[in-house]
C-alpha cells in the first residue's frame, strides 16, 4: 500500500469531497477516486460513504481516519526529525533578547544548544524590546526574545511563557518577616519598580488599581537588574519577574513574600520576521526554547493529513512595550 493513498484518504475525510481533495493534493479527481478505491480493496471494507452529498464517512471510515490521523502525525514528526539531525548546522546565530531574559536563560541554553550543535556559535546581544526589534528588521539578528509580544505586519511571534511576577523584598524591609501578607499590607507602601513607559509597569499598576491598591513608587528604573540593586541597597520592596531574582532569593539577599491576591504574570515570546526568515540553526534554537517545533508560517491551516498546524500566538506590534 503506498503511503501517498493514505495522506489522500485523509484528505477526502476531512474535506468530504474527492474534487477538493484532489485540488488539495495537486493531482486530477480519478486518481483520488482509484488510491480510494485501492485502499478499500485491500481492506475488504467501505471507507466513504458516496450516497451522500458531501461525502461522509463509515463508521469504519471514522476508524480509520482517527487512527491514521495519529500515525501521520507521527510519522511527519519523524521524517522533520530525522531530517533535521542530518543537517549540520554551522558558523553563527545572532539571537536579540531583553535584558533580564537573556540574562536569566540564555547561558542555559547556549549550553544545550552548543551541545547538540558544536558548530553553531549562539551570539546574544542585549537591549530593550523596541531594540531587539530594531536588530530583527534591519536583519542583525534572526531571533528576538522580547516581553508582551504581538504579531505586525513584518513580525511574528510566538508565545514562549507567562513569567510569573513576584512581590521582593530586601531582608530588611518589614515584609520580611512575613510569609505570606494581604493587599492591605501593601497600600500605601514605598517601593522600587519600573519606569511608567513600559508595558510590565503599566500591567503593575492596571492589576493594582483593580484590586484597589496603592503603591508609591518612588524610584523608577528601566531594566530589572537596576531594580533588583535599588531594592537592596534601599532596603525596598518591588515586583520583579521570577527568573530575574532566583539567584538573589537562593542566597538571601532578596526575600520572596507571598501575596494570594495578587497573581501576575509577564508573557515573554519569540520573534521573527515574516520575510528572511531565520535559518535551520534559528528555528532549531527557537524550537529548543519552546520545547516544541518553531513554526514558519502561522497563516498555514491544519493539514487533513494530520501534519501540525503552526503556532500562531500572539505576536510584535510597535516596540512600545519595553522591559529589560
Amino acid at each position: 500500500m503506498q503511503f501517498r493513498s493514505l495522506e489522500i484518504f485523509c484528505d477526502v475525510a476531512q474535506l468530504r469531497s474527492f474534487s477538493k481533495a484532489a485540488k488539495a493534493r495537486g493531482v486530477t479527481q480519478p486518481a483520488v477516486s482509484q488510491a480510494i478505491h485501492h485502499l478499500e480493496q485491500r481492506l475488504d471494507v467501505r471507507l466513504i460513504d458516496r450516497s451522500t452529498r458531501p461525502l461522509s464517512l463509515t463508521d469504519a471510515g471514522s476508524r480509520y481516519f482517527s487512527g491514521l490521523k495519529l500515525i501521520l502525525a507521527e510519522y511527519h514528526d519523524l521524517e522533520e526529525t530525522v531530517i533535521t539531525q542530518a543537517s549540520h548546522f554551522r558558523g553563527p546565530l545572532f539571537v536579540g533578547a531583553i535584558y533580564s531574559v537573556g540574562l536569566s536563560y540564555m547561558p542555559d541554553a547556549q549550553e544545550a544548544f552548543r551541545r547538540l550543535h558544536p558548530d553553531v556559535d549562539v551570539r546574544i546581544e542585549y537591549g530593550r524590546n523596541e531594540t531587539v526589534v530594531d536588530w530583527l528588521m534591519a536583519g542583525r539578528v534572526e531571533l528576538g526574545l522580547v516581553s508582551f509580544p504581538k504579531s505586525n505586519k513584518q513580525l511574528i511571534a510566538v508565545p514562549w511563557q507567562k513569567e510569573p511576577m513576584r512581590l521582593v523584598c530586601s531582608p530588611e524591609h518589614p515584609l520580611a518577616g512575613q510569609t505570606e501578607v494581604s493587599l492591605s499590607d501593601l497600600d500605601g507602601i514605598e517601593m522600587v519598580g519600573f519606569e511608567q513607559s513600559l508595558q510590565v509597569r503599566q500591567m503593575i499598576d492596571s492589576e493594582l488599581r483593580r484590586l484597589g491598591v496603592r503603591v508609591d513608587f518612588r524610584d523608577a528604573f528601566d531594566n530589572a537588574d537596576t531594580i533588583v540593586r535599588a531594592i537592596q541597597a534601599n532596603r525596598s520592596a518591588g515586583f520583579l519577574p521570577e527568573a530575574v531574582v532566583r539567584r538573589e532569593t537562593a542566597t538571601g539577599s532578596l526575600r520572596v513574600v507571598a501575596c494570594r491576591e495578587l497573581r501576575m504574570t509577564r508573557p515573554l515570546g519569540i520573534v521573527f520576521r515574516r520575510t528572511g526568515r531565520p535559518s535551520p540553526a534559528g528555528y532549531e534554537f527557537g524550537s529548543l526554547l519552546l520545547g516544541r517545533p518553531l513554526e514558519p508560517d502561522p497563516s498555514k491551516r491544519d493539514d487533513p493529513a494530520g501534519r501540525k498546524p503552526p503556532s500562531t500566538g500572539a505576536s510584535v506590534d510597535s516596540p512600545t512595550s519595553v522591559v529589560a
